[in-house]
């Protein structure tokens, strides 16, 4: 065995001695002799705000600047649309184009040290509707009609709106002006809108027209608010105007179906109340309203079940709640039973949970929870914000108890080492998607009862690493981030994001990703 190894080692000196003896003695090749620039390289070409392309590409070396050239529903280049230059150190850069376009997208690379230039660099980019349509302003949406701008002294024809084909001709003067109103709208009804130039859409609008009040009951800041809704019959309708009812103060128990609901949604009714529901409350909705509680006075839970009861739903929709000193909605009798539990479109603030938990149910049952498209800052501090317990009499009869919890966002809830699913029901699913959760070292569950396998999807934890390190309940999903989201300022309760994956991916409470 020794003796191979002595053979190879004399073999391989040889061979040495024998190429330095024929005078092999050529330069090293330090540098790659090219004659042109390299191509750009990880192109990318991402829509945003509908019409818009953002490019990125990896910047090479000796590089003075880029050429991109587009061109429209054409792969092969045949006619230029736009062609921009760009220095390096415009990258990521935005070019603005045409609507509803497949573009063809190509970048070369131009040389500072006189080489030719690199050759063609090929992404595609699809834009969608073109939106010059400006978002809409408080009392621009009413029960019959609706307000609609865009960009002043553009080129635009008309107006479309579905359900109905309603088409609104736009005046020399409005189209100076950006401004059109259309009457003679449905109250209560999903429309849309397009707005033309000639057979070209140039923006789109999706709205809800307002309550009409129609046959239901219109209360007014003067009238008695207590005795209006002892008044009222099973499955009534009041609607608020806009202003200040805050000096009727106290609980209001709702012992029938009604909905509770401001007349305008862009100016909610102020109230000082709290709401509890008894036996023949089987529909509760409370909508377009300003709540505010009374810490710590009487006026401590936004919502509470107080009876025995077989409750079909509770809905919360479109209300800025706020300054509660227990819970937001709460349940601790033995046999009330609540099939469906809705909160939407909402922003809750400063909800203390002293002596409660966030969404309380504890003797109580809740059988499907919903909550979605809301904002919830500074709640449930030192407690749960999700506490759903194992008490009731539903639990050991084999219903499940469901909850959602998608796109919200969360500021500082359950900022004490707390719980945001404290689930114990005996069967339960929970879906956990698209969320923002903030500044907060809450966790999702340490109970073994919670849901083991909880659908987690595409949240952001940003100052919040407890949600995604291992405990019992935790996200152990590739989906979820921690970026940072570029509050405008969340001190002040702004929480625009400017973070565009975030927008991207369409993490959060909507209103705040414009």
């Amino acid at each position: 065995m020794k003796t191979k190894y002595i053979i190879k080692a004399l073999f391989i000196l040889c061979l040495t001695f024998a190429i330095t003896s024929c005078g092999y003695d050529e330069e090293v090749i330090n540098d790659l002799d090219v004659n042109r620039a390299f191509a750009p390289v990880a192109l990318t070409a991402n829509i945003r705000n509908q019409t818009t392309v953002e490019l990125n590409w990896t910047v090479r070396p000796n590089i003075s600047k880029y050429l991109v050239e587009f061109s429209a529903d054409d792969p092969n280049f045949t006619s230029i649309f736009k062609t921009v230059e760009v220095i390096p150190s415009q990258l990521p850069i935005q070019v603005a184009l045409e609507g509803e376009t497949v573009y063809s997208i190509r970048v070369k690379a131009i040389s500072s040290i006189g080489l030719e230039d690199s050759t063609w660099a090929i992404e595609t980019a699809t834009t969608l509707t073109e939106q010059i349509m400006l978002p809409f302003e408080p009392g621009d949406v009413a029960a019959t009609k609706v307000t609609f701008r865009w960009v002043a002294n553009s080129n635009v024809t008309q107006l479309v709106l579905q359900p109905g084909d309603i088409t609104h001709i736009i005046t020399a003067q409005e189209k100076t002006d950006g401004i059109a109103t259309v009457t003679g709208l449905t109250g209560e009804t999903a429309y849309t809108a397009k707005l033309f130039n000639s057979a070209k859409i140039r923006g789109t609008a999706a709205f809800t027209t307002g309550i009409d009040v129609g046959d239901n009951t219109l209360v007014l800041p003067t009238d008695d608010l207590f005795q209006m809704i002892a008044d009222a019959a099973p499955g009534d309708i009041l609607l608020l105007e806009q202003g200040d009812y805050t000096s009727q103060t106290g609980t209001i128990t709702l012992d029938k179906s009604i909905t509770i609901q401001g007349l305008r949604r862009d100016f909610k009714p102020s109230l000082k109340v709290s709401f509890s529901i008894v036996t023949g409350a089987a529909n509760v909705s409370l909508i377009d309203l300003n709540l505010t509680g009374d810490t710590p006075s009487m006026i401590i839970d936004v919502v509470r079940y107080s009876d025995v009861g077989n409750y079909n739903s509770l809905l919360i929709s479109g209300c800025n709640i706020h300054d509660y000193d227990r819970s937001f909605i709460a349940g601790n009798v033995t046999d009330a039973i609540v099939q469906s539990l809705t909160v939407e479109d909402c922003i809750a603030t400063n909800i203390l949970t002293n002596g409660g938990d966030f969404i309380d149910f504890r003797n109580s049952d809740v059988l499907n929870v919903n909550v979605n498209t809301s904002t919830f800052n500074n709640c449930a501090p030192g407690r749960d914000f999700f506490r759903l317990d194992d008490a009731g009499t539903s639990t050991q009869k084999g219903v499940v108890c469901n909850v959602l919890l998608d796109r919200c966002t969360l500021y500082g809830c359950s900022n004490t080492d707390d719980r945001i699913l404290y689930v114990r029901f005996q069967t339960n699913k929970i879906t956990v998607t698209n969320n923002l959760f903030a500044e907060t070292s809450a966790y999702y569950s340490n109970q073994s009862k919670t849901d083991p396998t909880p659908t987690f999807s595409k949240n952001n934890y940003y100052n919040a690493p407890a949600f995604y390190a291992t405990s019992t309940v935790f996200d152990s999903t590739t989906t979820y981030t921690t970026l940072n989201p570029g509050f405008t300022n969340a001190a002040g309760g702004n929480f625009t994001i400017s973070n565009q994956t975030l927008k991207d991916n369409n993490v959060g409470d909507p209103r705040w990703r414009l």
